[in-house]
């Protein structure tokens, strides 16, 4: 794609959202992929196309205070610490991070000391942090976990926020680096969302752990913009749901059967009139954080929208994973897409299927192959591998073309 055609798309996209309260950051993704590795991006009429690097969403636009210790969102209109150095020593470490209760105790500790010359530091809710994740990273997870690859890319702009990777001379895997947030699962009070910036995903974390170590995290406080991440939705009464809050546009109902990677990409093409399949940030947008089937008995979904139920992998009535546009690269390629778990978060672990990571997480899965061959799923939580997964589509209210 040229990058003349790549910055028409985003100056139109951020022109029509420009006053949203909740604005959706694009996600950087830049390259296209196949079912494996990179390829030139596709045309309309070839298979791929409709993916996240075609429709870029308004571009990442930050600003560092004077003062370096702020960094203000221009899009959003959210302002971060620049870093969770929470001892002030300069390095970010395993030092830096605090235990779950640690972390409830930190924006307080910011207000009282006017950090940045403010008292109204909040910890992000998952919707807000989930706000800054890029991806153009690379997911470092491998069977080794305690070597980076030769040049990592985190899923967070370096340039503005300080970043670590897990520090395997300190006990941790390379993967650690998960982030703190206020959203706790509503089915599971001892799971806290967070975002991890090493490996690209939201996942429920422990609150604690009895007779272990507690889990520590990094913490990023933020402030300003409150409505950031409250959705207006509008039943449409033709089979579309509209967003007011984000500008985007949504299918009630979602495909009705799983498919492959490839295969969602061109159910969305064959719809015509500017539908597309979601990228991971959008398709995030409208999950319901306060809704579980554990709890509600429904998908994490503003009830307006239709969720197919499926029986899941532990024979349970649950709800699909659905897949965005958006490849998860890591090492070994673009062999993964990622999507949004609308129902449990399964994993294999102690002999038995568990919701490991709760409805509203977000993970990846193999563009293709057999899910029978992930009999106990796959990573350290044996997550549960499905490949064929359901689609909700998305347009703008005024949507711009595709880049070729």
């Amino acid at each position: 794609m040229t990058v003349l055609a790549l910055l028409a798309a985003s100056a139109l996209s951020v022109s029509n959202t420009a006053t949203r309260q909740y604005l959706i950051v694009g996600t950087a993704q830049t390259d296209c992929y196949d079912n494996r590795r990179e390829i030139a991006p596709p045309h309309p009429d070839q298979p791929f196309h409709g993916q996240d690097a075609q429709y870029p969403g308004p571009a990442p636009r930050y600003q560092l205070s004077a003062d370096g210790l702020t960094v203000h969102d221009l899009n959003t209109g959210l302002s971060w610490q620049h870093s969770p150095d929470t001892n002030g020593d300069g390095k970010l470490d395993s030092r830096d991070k605090l235990t779950f209760a640690q972390t409830r105790l930190h924006p307080d500790k910011l207000n009282a000391a006017r950090f940045a010359g403010y008292n109204d530091w909040r910890l992000p809710t998952i919707k807000e942090l989930y706000s800054l994740i890029l991806f153009s990273g690379v997911d470092v997870g491998g069977p080794d976990m305690t070597r980076l690859p030769t040049q990592p890319r985190p899923f967070l702009d370096t340039r503005f926020f300080q970043f670590a990777y897990g520090d395997p001379n300190a006990g941790e895997r390379v993967i650690d680096s998960q982030w703190a947030t206020s959203t706790l699962y509503v089915a599971n009070s001892n799971q806290m969302f967070g975002v991890n910036f090493a490996d690209g995903r939201i996942k429920g974390y422990p609150v604690k752990t009895p007779g272990r170590t507690e889990k520590t995290y990094f913490v990023l406080c933020v402030r300003g913009n409150p409505r950031y991440g409250q959705n207006d939705f509008y039943d449409n009464g033709d089979g579309t749901i509209t967003d007011r809050a984000t500008g985007l546009v949504w299918q009630k109902n979602d495909s009705g059967t799983a498919m492959t990677w490839e295969q969602a990409l061109a159910y969305a093409a064959s719809l015509k009139g500017g539908w597309r399949l979601p990228n991971a940030k959008e398709l995030h947008s409208i999950v319901d954080y306060t809704r579980s089937p554990d709890t509600t008995g429904t998908a994490a979904i503003h009830p307006i929208f239709h969720c197919t139920a499926i029986t899941n992998e532990a024979g349970k009535l649950d709800y699909p994973f659905y897949w965005t546009s958006t490849t998860h690269v890591s090492a070994r390629g673009g062999a993964a897409a990622v999507y949004i778990a609308f129902g449990r978060a399964l994993g294999f672990m102690r002999d038995a299927w568990r919701d490991v990571h709760g409805a509203g997480a977000q993970r990846s899965d193999p563009k293709t192959g057999d899910p029978r061959e992930y009999p106990r799923g796959r990573g350290p939580q044996g997550d549960a591998v499905r490949i064929f997964n359901f689609v909700r589509c998305v347009r703008l209210e005024e949507a711009p073309p595709a880049i070729r």
